[in-house]
């Protein structure tokens, strides 16, 4: 008997989720379409002479143990001389049990590094803690006034919220206070957007930041235990403190799950785009598939298509009678593009004051309104291996644009210049400390929660409608998923699949519920 076929549209997270999944659990043979030269979506690391980008900054945490315990079959975790590290899933226990467990990064390159987390905001052209903490360095550089200013802002927004929470602003400002809003949120909010948030949607701040509030973190920062591990299910994902990272970067993650692909016996084809799929008394059957290099088209049969891809594309290539309605819904659905500046300098301005040594923040939330610059990594200290020489330091410099605006298409040289003057502006680095650059331009990184977003369930119960096609991940789901979210997505697909659910409920719920919901 000829075994099932699953045409997977989409090499990242959640595409190589499925096809890994499938293999492992069921006899359907998986064909991923990637149309761009490499795996990992916006979880893709890039290199750049011996430098490594990772786009967008990816913590390896969830507050799923399947997720975790996933992962950590594909990577082991680093040996460690401290308490053991461990994660329970089913009632197996994985991760470092006894100190000196674990491989040796410095001589094996499958591995996740147990990596601190630190990010903060600079605002004045000072850092602050993010989320805010009452230390004595956050009075000091925020001043009695001010923060008085804020405490009883917050205390008038927890007396009197505004109900309904209408849009983004609103709901803020019910958990933080205006003060604290136009301090901290307005200006890098809005620069990712492109729109003040007063016209962003509520649904927003529900799912990624319904979770914490001022109360919250206040609560962490009494209670925190310094050194605690990378299980910390009980903790907002805004407030870990530590968190799990591939040796070279995400894309190192999906790179070797793609290679697991392969040596089980599917296939991963790179440079291939979807460009039709064809359908049948309710369901899809097939898949044509155009190679990127050769302009030649194929057409592949398919029982089940998984698609990650942007939804607006998919209604496009869909071979059906798609109602009026839904494609007009389909088509008005925004995404926010993104480029990085990868920036090699000699060194940084900011300093550790305890060290004197270059600051220990993953990244930087840029609330400054003179600067375009909405958010800063410093690579080094996400793994050191990023790095070619450890003693330069590697930063990426993150843009929020739409690929239509004039941003996007300056020149390399013009937009690393931009970069560059930027940071020397706002006192992060002396320009003339610049040494080389690069820039990495992605699109649809973020899908908008506005345009005809408000309608997007149209879309959503018309594509259930197909019984063997699957939307997951970001994109597929046209919601701001993190690569954990997206590969449950997967995971709960190839469930249904194997247990005979029909039902896509369970899909779409996947980062609607509490225990998902995850800060900016």
């Amino acid at each position: 008997m000829q075994r099932r076929t699953a045409v997977i549209v989409g090499g990242g997270p959640a595409g190589l989720t499925a096809a890994y999944e499938l293999l492992k659990r069921s006899d359907i043979q998986p064909l991923v379409i990637e149309q761009s030269s490499q795996v990992g979506g916006i979880s893709r690391t890039e290199r750049y002479r011996g430098n490594h980008i990772d786009i967008g900054g990816h913590r390896f945490f969830s507050k799923s143990d399947r997720v975790m315990n996933w992962w950590l079959d594909i990577m082991p975790m680093q040996q460690t001389t401290e308490q053991a590290f461990a994660i329970q899933y089913q009632g197996q226990s994985r991760g470092v049990e006894q100190a000196g467990e674990g491989p040796d990064p410095e001589t094996i390159d499958r591995v996740m590094l147990i990596r601190p987390r630190k990010s903060r905001i600079y605002w004045r052209r000072r850092l602050f803690d993010y989320p805010l903490s009452l230390s004595a360095d956050t009075i000091r550089k925020m001043g009695l006034l001010r923060l008085g200013r804020a405490g009883l802002s917050y205390v008038r927004a927890a007396a009197c919220p505004v109900t309904p929470e209408r849009n983004l602003r609103d709901f803020i400002v019910n958990r933080f206070g205006r003060e604290l809003y136009n301090t901290f949120f307005k200006s890098y909010t809005e620069k990712v957007w492109g729109v003040p948030c007063d016209e962003i949607p509520a649904d927003w701040g529900a799912q990624r930041i319904k979770g914490l509030s001022i109360l919250k973190a206040l609560k962490h920062a009494l209670s925190s235990r310094k050194g605690a591990g990378v299980s910390q299910k009980n903790t907002e994902t805004s407030l870990i403190e530590r968190f799990l990272y591939p040796k070279f970067g995400p894309g190192q993650m999906w790179e070797t799950v793609a290679d697991e692909i392969r040596e089980r016996g599917g296939e991963v084809l790179l440079r291939h785009k979807a460009t039709g799929i064809t359908t049948a008394n309710g369901a899809v059957n097939a898949v044509t598939v155009r190679n990127e290099d050769t302009g030649q088209e194929t057409t592949i049969p398919a029982d089940y298509v998984f698609s990650s891809m942007p939804i607006r594309e998919l209604v496009r290539i869909l071979d059906a009678d798609t109602p009026e309605s839904v494609r007009d819904v389909a088509n008005g659905l925004m995404y926010r593009d993104f480029f990085t500046v990868g920036l090699l300098v000699e060194k940084m301005k900011l300093e550790d004051p305890q060290t004197g040594d270059r600051i220990r923040d993953n990244w930087i939330y840029i609330q400054e309104p003179d600067v375009l610059i909405g958010r800063l990594q410093i690579f080094n200290n996400w793994s050191p291996y990023l790095v070619a020489d450890p003693s330069k330091t590697w930063l990426g410099l993150e843009y929020f644009c739409y690929e239509s605006d004039e941003i996007w298409s300056r020149p390399d040289p013009e937009l690393i210049e931009l970069g560059t003057r930027e940071l020397g502006t706002i006192g992060i680095i002396d320009p003339r400390d610049a040494l080389d650059g690069c820039v990495i331009r992605v699109k649809k990184t973020y899908p908008a929660y506005f345009g005809s977003y408000t309608r997007f369930n149209e879309v959503r119960d018309y594509l259930d409608r197909f019984e063997n096609l699957f939307c997951v991940g970001r994109n597929g789901q046209h919601r701001y998923n993190n690569q954990d979210h997206s590969m449950l997505t997967a995971m709960l697909a190839v469930d249904n699949i194997l247990a005979g659910i029909t039902s896509k409920k369970g899909i779409w719920e996947v980062n609607t519920e509490e225990e998902y919901h995850e800060a900016k």
